[in-house]
């Protein structure tokens, strides 16, 4: 359920280009402001999230890379320019897309990247596409989470790397009002657990599984065998 009022002001879901999506990416790329915020919002350090973005730094020449739901593009830091690398930046909002597209340029990445409308639920790729499949702060705003896994595990190749971060369901009672007011505002799905990421992955052939917490954020990475 959503609060008329809180649609009013524009906080409605993803498709609706809600004000928190103009915000986030805001606050990744100012950290002097993002730091305090995430460590008093969700007692999380905006490091970790830096440090994860990382791992498409490594990646060489000609690897592929899905970035689903991109966002703002926070992603991008990890792209350096002139790696050679296939971008695919994914996500249900064309405005989200403008926005991402508008970083690579800002970061001198647009060459390498590509960007597709696309519901995480039906991925339009073929299996195996990609060498490293990301998704950072999107599986909270799923609607069916599980079935998106499913699908980010199938468009990866094998031995491929899966990396993300959400907020959990079991990330305690004191992250209680964030889940709760981003449901009302349309921000945030149903959730799921830590052990049900897990567990999911798993299933999809993941292995070297690990999930980290950093406040309400955690942090997950498997590797596809």
């Amino acid at each position: 359920m959503r609060v008329p009022g809180l649609r009013r002001l524009g906080l409605g879901g993803w498709t609706e280009d809600p004000v928190w999506a103009s915000i986030y990416p805001w606050l990744v790329e100012h950290p002097r402001v993002g730091r305090p915020v995430w460590a008093v919002g969700i007692q999380s350090d905006l490091e970790r999230l830096y440090a994860a973005t990382q791992e498409i730094a490594g990646l060489p020449a000609g690897a592929s890379v899905l970035d689903v739901p991109c966002g703002g593009g926070v992603a991008l830091r990890g792209l350096r320019p002139d790696q050679g690398l296939r971008y695919v930046a994914a996500d249900i909002s064309p405005e989200m897309l403008k926005r991402t597209l508008a970083v690579a340029y800002a970061r001198d990445v647009e060459e390498q990247v590509e960007t597709h409308v696309a519901d995480v639920a039906d991925l339009p790729f073929a299996d195996g596409s990609f060498d490293l499949v990301a998704s950072f702060t999107g599986l909270h705003c799923f609607p069916d989470p599980a079935r998106a896994v499913v699908e980010m595990m199938r468009v990866l190749r094998r031995g491929g790397v899966f990396t993300g971060s959400a907020l959990l369901n079991d990330s305690g009672i004191r992250h209680a009002p964030v889940r709760r007011i981003g449901r009302l505002t349309g921000l945030i799905g149903p959730g799921c657990t830590g052990e049900d990421v897990q567990l999911w992955l798993h299933a999809q052939g993941g292995t070297d599984v690990t999930l980290e917490w950093s406040g309400a954020m955690a942090y997950f990475r498997s590797v596809k065998s």
